[in-house]
């Protein structure tokens, strides 16, 4: 099994964040947080797609690798 396909574990980030109570939020502290959750999905978003660029170039050099 690669690295990649192990389960995230739960207290990760994401877990977290999905599972706090919003409501103690005022509507300016949610758009706040809308903005820096977006910000932050450019920036995994961003780096899987230069993750994926490495990949794809390390497949053209070397070939697919069969599993």
């Amino acid at each position: 099994m690669e690295h990649d396909d192990l389960p995230r574990p739960k207290g990760d980030a994401a877990s977290k964040l999905s599972s706090e109570d919003l409501s103690p939020y005022s509507q300016d502290e949610l758009t706040v947080r809308i903005a820096l959750l977006e910000a932050e999905i450019a920036r995994v978003s961003a780096h899987r797609d230069k993750a994926a660029a490495h990949m794809a170039a390390a497949d053209a050099l070397f070939g697919k690798k069969n599993s």
